[in-house]
């Protein structure tokens, strides 16, 4: 669903950028309180294996392919704030590098892909967990659900700022029609590659989803006058060690998906492509800005073979998304431990 320059006019593309802004602004903040010793090395690499899964269009129908936006996953994850900020550092990544969604539209996309899926996302998660059994499979039945409504809920969006600020002449109501229409399909999708991703984590650590949290508090004793682990949870060493397994696992997923699988991705248009074509949207489309940089259309300059000029730039992107992030969420998480005094930082069980 990455928006090309020209959809949008500038008056209405400058007003999304204002609003991503001020988004992102308010998630910086926000993030600081999710960013813990769990969720921040997470972070960078939820941003990579979403770079890495938007990269593997699905049939959904007749001619059209979708693939995952990551706002539920992100948000499911590490936190809703954390979670715009995910989607946001792959989206820019995807322009600036990859020439995908345009530079001016750089707002629009944001605030359709980062910040409705993850909000809507996150709402429905928390209202689904809170009236379901405390269990992991609800967590995972819960992540199915919000990601599904997500994806139709950026169609929303997506017509709601092309009726105010389309450049083309067309009918919304047709447009809407096919946007919700196509992009149900494609949140079929979405909610399974999340639940599964999801569940996975779940499965082996728990305490790593941030949407899990509390449902299976580690069982603490008073020793001393203080809370100290009860026989049976895992050391401190432990932990780290099994955290450090599920990043690892993770990364080398995402390296996987993008280097190699990404080459049996569907090849027809996106959803938002097949209805922009269908309904005459694209007439005034412009060319990318960055349409001759070394890593345009996920393919690497100068490398013939298409199998490899794919799976490099796949694993460069990847690369570059998961340091970006990680710095990101670095800087934020030193913010909050400068921010916060000790007392404050002291867990009360």
């Amino acid at each position: 669903m990455h928006v090309p320059d020209g959809f949008i006019n500038a008056p209405v593309s400058a007003a999304a950028g204002v609003v991503a802004a001020g988004a992102v602004a308010v998630s910086l903040r926000g993030a600081r309180r999710e960013l813990d010793e769990r969720t921040a090395p997470l972070a960078g690499l939820v941003a990579a294996f979403i770079f890495a899964v938007q990269m593997l269009n699905f049939p959904v129908a007749a001619g059209t392919s979708g693939h995952l936006l990551g706002g539920a996953l992100a948000a499911i994850l590490v936190g809703p704030y954390t979670g715009v900020l995910c989607v946001s550092v792959v989206l820019l990544m995807q322009g600036v590098l990859f020439a995908d969604g345009g530079l001016t539209a750089l707002g629009v996309n944001i605030t359709d892909m980062a910040i409705t899926t993850t909000v809507v996302a996150y709402l429905v998660f928390r209202v689904l967990v809170k009236v379901l059994p405390r269990k992991r499979s609800s967590v995972t039945a819960a992540s199915f659900v919000a990601a599904l409504l997500s994806v139709p809920a950026a169609a929303v969006v997506f017509t709601l700022i092309y009726a105010i600020g389309g450049t083309t002449d067309v009918s919304i109501g047709k447009v809407a029609t096919a946007m919700v229409g196509v992009h149900v399909l494609i949140g079929i999708g979405e909610a399974v590659i999340t639940a599964l991703t999801v569940g996975a984590v779940v499965a082996v650590r728990p305490d790593l989803v941030y949407g899990a949290r509390g449902l299976n508090r580690p069982l603490k004793l008073r020793v001393g006058g203080e809370l100290v682990d009860a026989a049976g949870t895992p050391a401190p060493a432990a932990v780290r060690g099994s955290q450090r397994k599920v990043w690892l696992t993770g990364l080398v997923t995402s390296l996987v998906l993008a280097g190699f699988v990404s080459f049996y991705a569907s090849a027809h248009p996106d959803g938002l492509e097949k209805v922009a074509h269908d309904k005459g949207i694209d007439a005034k489309a412009r060319k990318h800005a960055s349409d001759g940089s070394p890593l345009a259309g996920y393919g690497v300059k100068d490398v013939s073979d298409a199998r490899l000029s794919g799976g490099l730039a796949g694993v460069i992107g990847v690369g570059v998304t998961v340091v970006a992030g990680s710095g990101v969420f670095w800087v934020v998480r030193r913010r909050r431990t400068a921010d916060t005094s000790p007392s404050q930082l002291t867990e009360t069980v």
